[in-house]
Protein backbone atom coordinates (compact mmCIF):
# COMPACT_ATOMS: atom_id res chain seq x y z
CA UNK A 1 0.00 0.00 0.00
CA UNK A 2 1.31 3.69 -0.69
CA UNK A 3 3.05 5.38 2.22
CA UNK A 4 0.63 8.49 2.11
CA UNK A 5 -2.74 5.95 2.33
CA UNK A 6 -1.61 5.06 5.90
CA UNK A 7 -1.91 7.30 8.97
CA UNK A 8 1.14 8.59 9.33
CA UNK A 9 2.39 9.38 13.15
CA UNK A 10 3.64 12.88 13.56
CA UNK A 11 5.59 14.52 15.97
CA UNK A 12 6.27 17.85 15.55
CA UNK A 13 9.91 19.09 16.55
CA UNK A 14 8.88 22.56 17.47
CA UNK A 15 11.95 23.94 15.76
CA UNK A 16 11.96 27.76 14.86
CA UNK A 17 12.96 28.80 11.41
CA UNK A 18 15.58 31.39 10.98
CA UNK A 19 16.37 33.32 8.42
CA UNK A 20 12.51 34.81 7.96
CA UNK A 21 10.68 38.34 8.97
CA UNK A 22 8.39 37.73 12.11
CA UNK A 23 6.16 40.16 13.37
CA UNK A 24 7.23 41.64 16.51
CA UNK A 25 4.33 43.46 17.87
CA UNK A 26 1.07 45.22 16.20
CA UNK A 27 2.66 49.03 15.42
CA UNK A 28 -0.47 51.08 17.30
CA UNK A 29 0.86 49.58 20.57
CA UNK A 30 4.22 50.84 20.45
CA UNK A 31 4.86 54.52 21.27
CA UNK A 32 7.56 56.86 20.59
CA UNK A 33 10.29 57.31 22.88
CA UNK A 34 9.26 54.21 25.08
CA UNK A 35 10.56 50.54 25.62
CA UNK A 36 8.39 47.38 24.84
CA UNK A 37 9.39 43.90 25.84
CA UNK A 38 8.86 40.91 23.13
CA UNK A 39 9.90 37.32 22.43
CA UNK A 40 10.40 35.87 19.08
CA UNK A 41 11.66 32.52 18.93
CA UNK A 42 12.87 32.26 22.55
CA UNK A 43 15.02 35.30 21.86
CA UNK A 44 13.96 38.86 24.63
CA UNK A 45 13.64 41.30 22.25
CA UNK A 46 13.53 45.30 23.08
CA UNK A 47 11.27 46.90 20.54
CA UNK A 48 10.63 50.99 20.33
CA UNK A 49 10.72 54.16 17.80
CA UNK A 50 13.18 56.89 17.86
CA UNK A 51 12.27 60.75 18.47
CA UNK A 52 11.28 60.91 14.61
CA UNK A 53 9.16 57.55 15.07
CA UNK A 54 10.90 55.13 13.84
CA UNK A 55 10.66 51.33 14.73
CA UNK A 56 13.92 50.02 16.17
CA UNK A 57 14.18 45.97 16.96
CA UNK A 58 17.30 44.90 19.50
CA UNK A 59 17.70 42.07 21.88
CA UNK A 60 16.75 42.74 25.00
CA UNK A 61 20.47 41.98 26.35
CA UNK A 62 23.57 44.34 26.68
CA UNK A 63 26.84 42.85 25.41
CA UNK A 64 29.02 43.38 28.46
CA UNK A 65 27.11 41.65 31.41
CA UNK A 66 23.96 40.42 29.78
CA UNK A 67 21.84 43.40 31.30
CA UNK A 68 18.11 43.70 29.93
CA UNK A 69 18.29 46.88 28.30
CA UNK A 70 14.44 47.99 28.30
CA UNK A 71 14.96 48.91 32.00
CA UNK A 72 17.55 51.67 30.54
CA UNK A 73 17.18 55.08 29.65
CA UNK A 74 16.33 56.57 26.45
CA UNK A 75 16.61 59.43 24.61
CA UNK A 76 14.99 58.57 21.70
CA UNK A 77 18.23 57.85 20.06
CA UNK A 78 20.31 55.95 21.77
CA UNK A 79 19.50 53.34 24.92
CA UNK A 80 21.56 53.28 27.85
CA UNK A 81 22.40 50.00 29.72
CA UNK A 82 20.74 50.52 33.05
CA UNK A 83 23.70 48.45 35.01
CA UNK A 84 26.97 50.52 33.83
CA UNK A 85 25.55 52.90 31.26
CA UNK A 86 26.75 51.75 27.94
CA UNK A 87 25.16 53.58 25.13
CA UNK A 88 23.88 52.00 22.32
CA UNK A 89 22.54 53.08 18.55
CA UNK A 90 19.27 51.57 18.76
CA UNK A 91 19.04 51.26 14.86
CA UNK A 92 22.28 49.34 14.26
CA UNK A 93 23.39 48.36 17.94
CA UNK A 94 26.89 50.27 17.89
CA UNK A 95 28.08 51.43 20.93
CA UNK A 96 28.23 54.96 21.68
CA UNK A 97 30.08 55.09 24.75
CA UNK A 98 31.34 53.34 28.17
CA UNK A 99 30.97 55.63 30.92
CA UNK A 100 33.96 53.79 32.60
CA UNK A 101 37.01 54.48 30.43
CA UNK A 102 39.26 56.95 31.08
CA UNK A 103 41.00 58.87 28.52
CA UNK A 104 44.07 57.13 28.25
CA UNK A 105 42.05 54.07 27.58
CA UNK A 106 41.80 53.41 23.82
CA UNK A 107 38.92 50.57 23.39
CA UNK A 108 37.87 50.64 20.17
CA UNK A 109 34.33 51.00 21.12
CA UNK A 110 32.57 51.32 18.06
CA UNK A 111 33.60 47.88 17.25
CA UNK A 112 31.20 46.97 19.85
CA UNK A 113 27.80 46.22 19.28
CA UNK A 114 24.67 45.35 20.88
CA UNK A 115 22.19 42.62 19.24
CA UNK A 116 20.17 44.08 16.44
CA UNK A 117 17.73 43.57 14.03
CA UNK A 118 16.57 44.72 10.48
CA UNK A 119 12.68 46.01 11.36
CA UNK A 120 9.82 47.28 9.10
CA UNK A 121 6.71 48.59 9.94
CA UNK A 122 4.19 47.24 7.67
CA UNK A 123 0.52 46.54 7.80
CA UNK A 124 -0.26 47.23 11.29
CA UNK A 125 2.62 45.06 12.85
CA UNK A 126 6.56 45.64 13.62
CA UNK A 127 8.58 43.18 11.74
CA UNK A 128 11.81 41.80 12.70
CA UNK A 129 13.66 39.99 10.50
CA UNK A 130 15.72 37.07 12.60
CA UNK A 131 18.99 35.57 11.09
CA UNK A 132 20.49 32.50 11.38
CA UNK A 133 22.33 32.68 14.79
CA UNK A 134 26.20 33.09 14.82
CA UNK A 135 28.64 30.28 15.98
CA UNK A 136 28.39 29.80 19.84
CA UNK A 137 30.79 32.27 21.73
CA UNK A 138 30.88 34.78 18.65
CA UNK A 139 29.48 37.75 20.35
CA UNK A 140 27.51 40.41 18.92
CA UNK A 141 29.11 42.07 15.72
CA UNK A 142 27.31 44.27 13.23
CA UNK A 143 24.01 43.02 12.19
CA UNK A 144 22.96 40.87 8.84
CA UNK A 145 20.78 42.77 6.42
CA UNK A 146 17.51 41.07 5.79
CA UNK A 147 17.62 39.69 1.97
CA UNK A 148 14.28 41.10 0.96
CA UNK A 149 11.27 43.08 2.16
CA UNK A 150 8.99 42.38 4.87
CA UNK A 151 5.94 40.61 3.77
CA UNK A 152 3.01 42.89 2.56
CA UNK A 153 -0.71 42.07 2.14
CA UNK A 154 -1.95 42.11 -1.49
CA UNK A 155 -3.86 45.30 -2.25
CA UNK A 156 -6.16 45.65 -5.67
CA UNK A 157 -7.41 49.52 -5.04
CA UNK A 158 -5.95 52.82 -3.07
CA UNK A 159 -9.25 53.10 -0.99
CA UNK A 160 -9.60 49.68 1.61
CA UNK A 161 -10.40 49.25 5.28
CA UNK A 162 -7.87 47.83 7.36
CA UNK A 163 -7.96 45.35 10.77
CA UNK A 164 -5.65 43.04 13.04
CA UNK A 165 -6.47 40.94 15.32
CA UNK A 166 -3.73 38.77 17.56
CA UNK A 167 -4.03 35.63 20.58
CA UNK A 168 -1.67 33.80 21.76
CA UNK A 169 -2.01 30.32 22.27
CA UNK A 170 -0.51 27.99 24.29
CA UNK A 171 1.10 25.32 21.64
CA UNK A 172 4.15 25.03 19.26
CA UNK A 173 4.22 26.82 16.40
CA UNK A 174 4.21 23.66 14.75
CA UNK A 175 0.73 23.16 16.20
CA UNK A 176 -0.18 26.54 15.42
CA UNK A 177 0.40 26.65 11.81
CA UNK A 178 -0.73 22.82 11.04
CA UNK A 179 -4.25 24.42 13.04
CA UNK A 180 -4.41 27.54 10.55
CA UNK A 181 -4.56 25.25 7.22
CA UNK A 182 -6.17 22.28 8.32
CA UNK A 183 -9.37 22.21 6.07
CA UNK A 184 -11.48 19.76 7.73
CA UNK A 185 -11.94 21.83 11.40
CA UNK A 186 -14.19 24.18 10.53
CA UNK A 187 -17.81 22.80 10.99
CA UNK A 188 -16.45 21.47 14.26
CA UNK A 189 -14.70 24.63 15.57
CA UNK A 190 -16.63 27.06 13.48
CA UNK A 191 -20.25 25.93 14.37
CA UNK A 192 -22.81 29.28 13.80
CA UNK A 193 -25.98 30.03 12.45
CA UNK A 194 -24.74 32.82 10.02
CA UNK A 195 -21.27 30.59 9.41
CA UNK A 196 -21.79 26.67 8.78
CA UNK A 197 -22.88 23.68 10.77
CA UNK A 198 -22.05 20.04 11.02
CA UNK A 199 -25.60 19.53 8.91
CA UNK A 200 -23.98 21.25 5.85
CA UNK A 201 -20.84 18.83 5.54
CA UNK A 202 -20.35 18.16 1.96
CA UNK A 203 -17.50 16.73 -0.38
CA UNK A 204 -15.00 19.36 -1.50
CA UNK A 205 -12.71 18.63 -4.41
CA UNK A 206 -9.81 21.62 -4.42
CA UNK A 207 -6.74 22.34 -6.60
CA UNK A 208 -3.31 22.45 -4.85
CA UNK A 209 0.47 23.46 -6.78
CA UNK A 210 3.74 24.15 -5.61
CA UNK A 211 5.53 27.42 -5.36
CA UNK A 212 8.37 28.79 -3.87
CA UNK A 213 8.77 27.74 0.11
CA UNK A 214 5.05 26.58 -0.34
CA UNK A 215 2.36 25.61 -1.91
CA UNK A 216 -0.86 27.43 -3.36
CA UNK A 217 -4.55 26.56 -2.93
CA UNK A 218 -5.80 27.40 -6.52
CA UNK A 219 -8.42 29.96 -7.42
CA UNK A 220 -11.82 28.34 -6.95
CA UNK A 221 -14.59 28.77 -5.81
CA UNK A 222 -15.93 29.28 -2.25
CA UNK A 223 -18.09 26.83 -0.51
CA UNK A 224 -21.38 26.80 -1.42
CA UNK A 225 -22.13 25.92 3.03
CA UNK A 226 -20.74 29.49 3.65
CA UNK A 227 -23.16 31.86 4.58
CA UNK A 228 -21.12 35.00 4.61
CA UNK A 229 -20.14 34.02 0.57
CA UNK A 230 -23.47 33.78 0.10
CA UNK A 231 -23.87 37.68 0.82
CA UNK A 232 -21.00 38.18 -0.78
CA UNK A 233 -22.72 36.68 -3.86
CA UNK A 234 -25.57 39.42 -3.28
CA UNK A 235 -23.75 42.01 -2.53
CA UNK A 236 -21.20 41.95 -5.03
CA UNK A 237 -23.34 40.71 -8.25
CA UNK A 238 -19.97 39.35 -9.57
CA UNK A 239 -20.06 37.24 -12.41
CA UNK A 240 -17.74 34.71 -10.63
CA UNK A 241 -16.30 35.15 -6.73
CA UNK A 242 -12.57 33.18 -6.39
CA UNK A 243 -10.36 32.97 -3.66
CA UNK A 244 -6.97 31.75 -3.44
CA UNK A 245 -4.85 30.50 -1.03
CA UNK A 246 -1.03 30.24 -0.06
CA UNK A 247 1.27 29.33 2.39
CA UNK A 248 4.98 29.92 2.63
CA UNK A 249 7.51 29.08 5.09
CA UNK A 250 8.00 29.94 7.39
CA UNK A 251 4.24 30.83 8.80
CA UNK A 252 3.07 32.90 6.18
CA UNK A 253 -1.14 32.08 5.01
CA UNK A 254 -2.38 34.45 2.24
CA UNK A 255 -6.13 34.33 1.10
CA UNK A 256 -7.65 36.65 -1.69
CA UNK A 257 -11.00 36.93 -2.68
CA UNK A 258 -12.11 38.42 -5.93
CA UNK A 259 -15.65 39.36 -6.82
CA UNK A 260 -15.74 41.68 -9.48
CA UNK A 261 -14.16 44.89 -8.59
CA UNK A 262 -14.58 44.02 -4.90
CA UNK A 263 -11.80 42.39 -3.38
CA UNK A 264 -10.49 40.38 0.31
CA UNK A 265 -6.84 40.04 1.48
CA UNK A 266 -5.63 38.68 4.42
CA UNK A 267 -2.38 37.60 6.10
CA UNK A 268 -1.98 35.42 8.59
CA UNK A 269 0.91 34.17 10.35
CA UNK A 270 1.86 31.92 13.64
CA UNK A 271 4.52 33.33 14.82
CA UNK A 272 6.99 31.10 17.41
CA UNK A 273 7.24 32.80 20.80
CA UNK A 274 9.06 29.75 22.50
CA UNK A 275 8.81 25.95 22.00
CA UNK A 276 5.09 25.81 23.98
CA UNK A 277 3.68 28.82 23.14
CA UNK A 278 2.48 30.34 19.75
CA UNK A 279 0.87 33.71 18.59
CA UNK A 280 -1.86 34.08 15.96
CA UNK A 281 -1.78 37.73 14.12
CA UNK A 282 -4.37 38.29 11.32
CA UNK A 283 -4.55 41.26 9.58
CA UNK A 284 -6.77 41.88 6.40
CA UNK A 285 -7.37 44.94 3.91
CA UNK A 286 -10.70 44.70 2.02
CA UNK A 287 -12.92 47.03 -0.28
CA UNK A 288 -15.85 44.99 0.18
CA UNK A 289 -18.83 45.94 2.07
CA UNK A 290 -16.77 49.17 2.29
CA UNK A 291 -20.41 51.33 1.93
CA UNK A 292 -22.79 48.60 3.46
CA UNK A 293 -23.93 50.03 6.64
CA UNK A 294 -21.94 48.21 9.43
CA UNK A 295 -20.52 46.36 6.96
CA UNK A 296 -16.64 46.80 7.99
CA UNK A 297 -17.74 46.37 11.32
CA UNK A 298 -19.68 42.84 10.25
CA UNK A 299 -15.88 41.50 9.07
CA UNK A 300 -14.61 42.39 12.00
CA UNK A 301 -17.23 40.45 14.16
CA UNK A 302 -16.40 37.39 12.19
CA UNK A 303 -12.74 37.86 12.13
CA UNK A 304 -12.57 38.07 15.98
CA UNK A 305 -15.29 34.86 16.35
CA UNK A 306 -12.45 33.16 14.32
CA UNK A 307 -9.87 33.82 15.96
CA UNK A 308 -11.17 33.31 19.63
CA UNK A 309 -12.94 29.76 18.40
CA UNK A 310 -9.36 28.84 16.98
CA UNK A 311 -7.57 29.88 20.43
CA UNK A 312 -9.49 28.39 22.31
CA UNK A 313 -9.37 25.10 20.61
CA UNK A 314 -5.56 25.08 20.73
CA UNK A 315 -5.99 25.50 24.60
CA UNK A 316 -7.96 22.45 24.62
CA UNK A 317 -5.58 20.99 22.66
CA UNK A 318 -2.89 22.07 24.69
CA UNK A 319 -4.42 20.13 28.12
CA UNK A 320 -3.93 16.80 26.03
CA UNK A 321 -0.28 17.36 24.69
CA UNK A 322 0.87 17.60 27.78
CA UNK A 323 0.33 13.95 27.99
CA UNK A 324 3.01 13.10 25.17
CA UNK A 325 0.05 11.41 23.04
CA UNK A 326 1.16 9.59 19.82
CA UNK A 327 -0.24 11.41 17.00
CA UNK A 328 -1.16 10.94 13.11
CA UNK A 329 -1.79 12.65 10.19
CA UNK A 330 -4.13 11.72 6.92
CA UNK A 331 -4.86 11.85 3.33
CA UNK A 332 -6.09 13.70 1.84
CA UNK A 333 -7.22 16.57 4.60
CA UNK A 334 -3.78 16.17 6.25
CA UNK A 335 -1.71 16.80 3.42
CA UNK A 336 -0.63 20.49 3.86
CA UNK A 337 0.14 19.66 7.28
CA UNK A 338 2.13 17.32 5.75
CA UNK A 339 3.66 19.50 3.17
CA UNK A 340 4.38 22.10 6.04
CA UNK A 341 6.76 19.34 7.80
CA UNK A 342 8.08 18.30 4.47
CA UNK A 343 8.93 22.02 3.32
CA UNK A 344 10.38 22.81 6.88
CA UNK A 345 12.69 19.39 6.35
CA UNK A 346 13.92 20.51 2.88
CA UNK A 347 14.57 23.82 3.99
CA UNK A 348 17.33 22.95 6.85
CA UNK A 349 18.42 20.09 4.40
CA UNK A 350 19.46 22.92 2.09
CA UNK A 351 20.96 25.27 4.55
CA UNK A 352 22.81 22.22 5.92
CA UNK A 353 24.11 21.20 2.77
CA UNK A 354 24.57 24.55 1.26
CA UNK A 355 22.33 23.09 -1.92
CA UNK A 356 19.07 24.49 -3.78
CA UNK A 357 16.12 23.45 -1.79
CA UNK A 358 13.92 20.39 -3.20
CA UNK A 359 10.19 20.74 -3.03
CA UNK A 360 8.37 18.27 -1.60
CA UNK A 361 5.68 18.42 -4.32
CA UNK A 362 6.47 17.52 -7.90
CA UNK A 363 3.36 19.29 -9.58
CA UNK A 364 -0.32 19.88 -9.29
CA UNK A 365 -1.90 18.11 -6.53
CA UNK A 366 -5.80 17.62 -6.37
CA UNK A 367 -7.26 16.74 -3.00
CA UNK A 368 -10.71 15.42 -2.02
CA UNK A 369 -12.31 15.90 1.84
CA UNK A 370 -15.47 16.66 3.68
CA UNK A 371 -16.09 19.81 5.54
Amino acid sequence: MPELDLPQRQTPDSLMLTGFWYRALPADRVYRNRLHKAILLEIPLVVGRDREGRAFVMRDSCPHRGMPLNGGKFDGENLECPYHGWQFDVHDGQCQAIPSLTVDQNLKIDRIYAGSYPCEEQDGFIWAYIPDPLPQGAGFSKRSEAPDAAPEIEKFAGKYKFAYLTAEMPVSVDHGIIGLMDPAHGPFVHQAWWWRTQHSIHEKCKNFEPIPNGFRMSAHTPSSNSAPYKLLRLYADAESITTTIDFVLPNIRTETIRAGKYWFSSLTTVTPISRNLCRIDVAAAWNIFRWMPFGPDLLEFVFAKFVEQDRRTMEMQAEGLKHNPHLMLIDDADRPAKWYFQLKAAHLEAKRSGGEMKHPMAGPVTLKWSS
